[in-house]
């Protein structure tokens, strides 16, 4: 239950039985990477830290961001005892055994404990009120991490007593610092081995890790293990990255290729304005004896990737046929979806959507998680109004037009992107006047301001 990282481990621990991520995790704050909000000159979390004051403190944050690492530099600067529980395997009996051991501490050592609880939100109510009287009383220093919102997941009587420090993703930056320290560090990393991975591939790990200090050194745990050799040195190369970073399973091939070449020609038919063509492809497909509700759902995906907003009205016309299918079956349903089909093939064509959500998600996977804007947050309870959450923000309806002209909707770190570009066909001509209006008021205003 106790459990005490600054303890040197015993000759051979260091390389061979602990995993790289733990190995690494830092002793003091000058190792630390990320939080400088909380961990710079004169923040509120350095100077408990240095000052080896204790007070009982919720982490909220994501994953890999130093929770637990930060709680046992606290309990080591304030030569407090530490002792740890996860939510996800204790329960009471843990807690009164913590307790009963903080307890026994005191008697015996005349110094007091710092009991952090990792996964804090995973206890229910009673026994979340298990620890109040203990942190009442100067028995423990609670210390709780969390990766849900403390608001919503923790009591009142808790949350009262202890106060919240909210840690942010790590930044690439940080993650290759990290990354960087971990190839050079001869006695708790992998600096005693020869390897040799270039700073673009660092660079690779850090963005696949996605603010995750723990994630990016197993990452580069795992590469190390998998490095070639190479003229007496261990290389990981581009190859040796990719296998590591692959993710995700296959996909199940439950038919046949003619089955698969024959839905591409419906679809295509359908892209191409070929209502003719997509009538003979559907046909072929029916007589063959396809499912009429795989079809149908393949048409409402044709709905959104193809015609999209030149023509709103085509993907409800494709989900009324998949209704149609399912409650009437044959042969009323197939006519239903032979008529989504024809005027899906008719209608005017436009992949702007489909486009804009494609570029959309790859910029997410590259760029990680970028936190919200403070002013774009709800506020729904005390605590997050006072973190200045919704601070700010302009309500678009008291707005003229409707509209906060100038206002900024992406993330802070991250410039404004152009991926809904609509074409010159069907409602999208519409469309796209609307949104040039609208960029056209939010220059004169960025304008004013600057």
């Amino acid at each position: 239950m106790s459990d005490d990282l600054f303890t040197p481990p015993a000759a051979g621990d260091e390389g061979t039985l602990r995993p790289l991520a733990d190995r690494m995790r830092p002793r003091g704050i000058d190792d630390f990477f990320g939080q400088s909000h909380l961990l710079g000159s004169g923040k509120p979390l350095r100077i408990a830290l240095e000052s080896g004051h204790l007070h009982s403190m919720i982490f909220w944050g994501p994953p890999g961001t130093g929770k637990t690492t930060l709680a046992r530099m606290i309990a080591k600067n304030a030569n407090a005892h530490f002792l740890t529980l996860s939510a996800v395997l204790s329960g009471v009996k843990e807690i009164r055994a913590a307790i009963d051991e903080a307890k026994a501490v005191r008697a015996r050592e005349h110094k007091g404990a710092v009991l952090f609880v990792d996964e804090v939100h995973r206890f229910n109510k009673s026994q979340q009120d298990a620890f109040l009287p203990h942190v009442e009383d100067g028995t423990v220093t609670f210390i709780g991490a969390t990766t849900e919102n403390p608001s919503f997941e923790l009591n009142n009587a808790l949350l009262s007593r202890a106060r919240v420090y909210v840690l942010k993703s790590l930044t690439p930056d940080d993650l290759v610092g990290i990354l960087q320290r971990a190839l050079h560090d001869e006695v708790r990393g992998l600096g005693k081995r020869p390897l040799d991975i270039s700073d673009e591939l660092l660079r690779r790990i850090a963005e696949a890790a996605d603010g995750d200090a723990r994630r990016a050194l197993n990452l580069l745990e795992i590469a190390a293990d998998l490095a070639e050799p190479v003229d007496g040195r261990e290389v990981v190369d581009g190859q040796v990255l990719g296998e590591v970073l692959a993710g995700g399973v296959r996909r199940f091939d439950k038919g046949g290729e003619a089955f698969y070449d024959q839905i591409s020609a419906l679809h295509k038919s359908v892209r191409g304005s070929a209502p003719n063509a997509a009538l003979y492809w559907f046909a072929r497909m029916i007589d063959g004896g396809v499912d009429p509700l795989y079809v149908a759902r393949r048409v409402v995906r044709m709905a959104s990737e193809d015609i999209g907003n030149a023509d709103p009205r085509a993907l409800q016309l494709a989900l009324n046929a998949w209704d149609v299918q399912e409650r009437l079956g044959s042969p009323e349903g197939e006519l239903a979806i032979a008529q989504a089909v024809v005027y899906m093939a008719c209608a005017p064509k436009s992949n702007a959507v489909y486009t804009a959500y494609n570029a959309a998600l790859a910029d997410v996977k590259q760029h990680g998680s970028y936190e919200v804007p403070i002013h774009l947050r709800n506020a729904p309870t005390r605590l997050m109004k006072e973190l200045g959450y919704g601070h700010a923000y302009r309500y678009a309806h008291d707005e003229p037009d409707a509209y906060a002209a100038g206002e900024r909707y992406f993330p802070e770190e991250m410039p404004e992107r152009d991926y809904y570009k609509p074409v010159p066909r069907g409602l999208e001509q519409k469309i796209a006047e609307k949104l040039a209006h609208l960029r056209e008021l939010d220059r004169k205003a960025r304008g004013k301001k600057a």
